[in-house]
């Protein structure tokens, strides 16, 4: 495979578990907040108001945290599949990320660092083999 077949596939994994963790927790943050919702609107005593208040503040929380998850995996995937500037960073940030969710993440991750870290992404992103150099050679001393 050349290195642009490499991030095209990069950029769909990471898309794709990002996708999949996004409309899981879409599913998750409706079920439990129509129960808290549920829960809420129709308690008799203050215990099952309590117990649907905590539904929703469970389902705020774990929103939240997805989204932090998330939402690098398909920023990344996007400036990957895209071949965008700071694409390579992105991707790493994802992959590091995807890491985190076995076993569809983990591979996917696993594959993102194997190839942005590898010598064909270095290639590919930073164009030759080493990273650019920061600073210009110092000037010879017999300069005239």
């Amino acid at each position: 495979m050349t290195a642009k077949e490499h991030n095209k596939l990069l950029g769909i994994f990471l898309l794709v578990h990002g996708g999949i963790q996004a409309f899981v927790m879409l599913i998750l943050a409706l079920v439990y907040g129509v129960i808290g919702i549920g829960l809420t609107a129709t308690a008799r005593r203050s215990e099952d108001q309590f117990v649907g208040i905590f539904f929703l503040l469970a389902i705020l929380f774990i929103a939240i945290f997805s989204l932090i998850l998330v939402v690098p995996q398909l920023i990344g995937g996007w400036k990957v599949l895209k071949e965008k500037n700071n694409a390579r960073t992105w991707g790493i940030v994802g992959s590091i990320v995807a890491l985190l969710s076995f076993p569809l993440g983990t591979a996917a991750g696993v594959y993102g660092l194997w190839f942005l870290f590898g010598e064909e992404g270095k290639r590919f992103y930073l164009g030759g083999g080493n990273q650019p150099q920061m600073f210009n050679a110092p000037p010879p001393n017999n300069w005239r």
